[in-house]
């Protein structure tokens, strides 16, 4: 594998649960550098084989910390201009799940906004995941390229709020009405909705107040390197009062 790479895991919150929904998997480098130093390597060249070993080392280490056990998905980052064919590029993936026994309904696969790709390109990557059981997820969305338009020609199972739009939203009003505007676009297309970036309790009383269920962010845990990080204390009580 020419990547030295692990994984760190953050939590998504199902708030009406109190209970992670999912864990992300988010890449580090060996000694748990940051992203940017990782995704540094990445080329052309050498795109197809990260986004391999990023989804092996995310299964691996998800299943070696104890994601079964817990009943929450593991939602993996992918690339999708590294997948030049969904169902060759995705037999590793297939393989790994059935070695480490991760059924493959408790996956989701991310991919960001930001990154420009060719539609056609993405709806036959989302229809072939669909059809093999995974779900797949827009990740920052409102901070990329295609915003609604996104939307209108792809059918995901779920959109990530950028943390841009979460940020200082109990102040902001146009940010409460943006959101709940989304809350009610998602709800009629049928798609769940994370806030992503939630750093404070005046954040979360706001995402709560505009109907968000789901939730992820240094208010409820940090990525953790190779394990799934408990909940902070204090949103934990709070969660399970």
């Amino acid at each position: 594998m020419p990547f030295a790479i692990r994984t760190a895991f953050q939590p998504v919150i199902d708030l009406k649960t109190g209970k992670p929904y999912a864990y992300e998997a988010l890449v580090r480098g060996p000694n748990g550098e940051g992203a940017a130093s990782v995704l540094a390597q990445v080329t052309p060249e050498n795109r197809y084989a990260f986004d391999q070993a990023c989804r092996v080392a995310a299964i691996r280490e998800a299943m070696a910390a104890g994601i079964l056990d817990t009943g929450a998905s593991l939602s993996i980052n992918f690339l999708p201009n590294a997948v030049y064919s969904p169902m060759a590029c995705i037999q590793l993936t297939l393989q790994t799940a059935r070695e480490t026994g991760l059924p493959l309904d408790r996956i989701i696969f991310e991919f960001t906004e930001n990154e420009q790709i060719d539609p056609d390109h993405l709806s036959g990557i989302i229809h072939a995941y669909r059809e093999i059981g995974f779900r797949t997820a827009i990740d920052d969305f409102g901070a990329g390229h295609s915003g609604l338009a996104l939307l209108a020609n792809l059918q995901t199972d779920i959109i990530k709020l950028d943390r841009e739009l979460v940020r200082d939203i109990d102040t902001s009003l146009s940010r409460r009405i943006i959101v709940t505007g989304l809350l009610r676009l998602a709800d009629e297309l049928g798609l769940k909705v994370v806030a992503e970036g939630v750093e404070t309790g005046a954040e979360l009383n706001a995402l709560t107040d505009a109907g968000v269920r789901y939730v992820q962010g240094y208010l409820f845990a940090r990525p953790a390197l190779g394990c799934l990080p408990p909940l902070s204390h204090t949103v934990a009580t709070a969660l399970a009062a």
